[in-house]
């Protein structure tokens, strides 16, 4: 990828637009790229190696780029462009779900308008079309009134733990967060459910299931209950789900069970919910007196709440789209992301500007070709409106 000065500085959607469906096959032949070089979460030396790519292509638009290092997770880039006191942050993350030599096994491959391949559509194409958006503004000579910052993150898909804190600083300082996240069928999110885990470990008494049955204390029993009351707490109508998805118990059908362990996962809408909810786990009573339970964990991602600025930044994304002929819709999720984290500081945070696709973290994670242009102009022309 490379610029040039074209001049004349022209200020809507639709001609961002023009120039970037002249870029679809190099938008294309860069997601190719990308899509081929593996960037799992857990290997350092892959997410390292994907990190210097997007970093080179930030350097060839004229963006002040700083590399991140961490010392176990993948290095994190930060890349500056363009001038302005204030700043409007973007986030986009690198890793993904697939182990060093998925892309090998599965190179990008193009089937009618769709591209496939592992990472393609969450969300290597929501980077493509960031740098493409930051391109058609500078070949356009089109500046906006804040400069941007963009951060990639190399593990969001574990829960930005390296991250977290870089990726609040940023926000802090910022007057709007875009996430660069997969949509919905082409929808934004205006909401993402908050995202708790939690580790139950019972403890009852082993015995001769035969000889001694009854000098034992079974933590499978217990586990019974409270798997039953766990799931329980699950409210569909408020939007909070406890699954209880790991269970862990015994050694031998012989043997009265010592211990039990259960891996629980918590979605909830709200920070009210989330204080209702997490209590209620974390201070689990015994069914039987006999046995011992405790539960360690907590929310590891606070709710993205749809609230008045979410909302505002739709409608003002809602009417770059109308300029392209998108008919633009709004969505939420039950799954987290790094968006979760900003707006939970109060800072206005749209998520899901991505790619248009689907199946994300399956062997048919796929994109929609011919949108990556428009929703790169979307991209653009939000800037421009911010």
């Amino acid at each position: 990828m490379a610029t040039s000065s074209m001049g004349g500085a022209v200020g809507s959607a639709k001609d961002l637009l023009g120039f970037l469906t002249s870029k679809e096959p190099e938008m294309v032949s860069l997601l190719e790229q990308f899509t081929n070089m593996d960037s799992p979460s857990t290997s350092k030396e892959h997410v390292d190696r994907f990190a210097h790519a997007v970093a080179e292509e930030w350097r060839y638009l004229g963006a002040d780029v700083t590399i991140l290092p961490q010392e176990v997770r993948g290095n994190h880039v930060r890349a500056e462009w363009g001038q302005g006191e204030d700043q409007i942050l973007l986030l986009c993350h690198m890793d993904t779900v697939w182990e060093p030599g998925e892309a090998a096994r599965r190179p990008f491959r193009i089937e009618g308008s769709k591209g496939f391949g592992p990472g393609a559509f969450d969300m290597k194409a929501g980077i493509v079309q960031g740098l493409f958006a930051v391109q058609a503004l500078a070949e356009l000579g089109l500046t906006p009134k804040h400069r941007l910052v963009i951060l990639h993150n190399s593990d969001e898909e574990i829960g930005s733990p390296s991250s977290r804190a870089i990726i609040e600083e940023e926000a802090k300082k910022s007057r709007t967060v875009l996430v660069l996240e997969p949509s919905t069928g082409g929808a934004l999110k205006t909401w993402r459910k908050g995202v708790g885990g939690f580790r139950v470990t019972i403890r009852g008494k082993a015995a001769h299931a035969g000889a001694d049955y009854e000098k034992g204390v079974s933590a499978i029993v217990e586990a019974a209950h409270q798997i039953l009351y766990l799931s329980g707490l699950t409210d569909l109508e408020e939007g909070t789900t406890v699954n209880v998805g790991v269970v862990q118990a015994g050694s031998r059908s012989n043997v009265v069970a010592e211990q039990a362990l259960l891996s629980v996962d918590l979605r909830v809408k709200t920070l009210e919910a989330g204080a209702r909810v997490v209590p209620k786990i974390a201070n689990l009573k015994p069914v039987d007196p006999r046995v011992s339970v405790s539960a360690t964990g907590g929310i590891s991602r606070p709710p993205m709440e749809r609230n008045h600025d979410t909302l505002a930044l739709f409608q003002l994304a809602k009417s770059v789209a109308a300029e392209i002929g998108i008919a633009l819709e709004e969505s939420g999720t039950g799954g987290g992301s790094d968006g979760n984290f900003t707006s939970a500081l109060g800072i206005p945070t749209l998520d899901g500007l991505g790619g248009v696709g689907d199946n994300a973290h399956s062997l048919d994670e796929w994109v929609l070709l011919p949108t990556m242009p428009q929703r790169s102009a979307l991209l653009g022309g939000l800037l421009l409106r911010l």
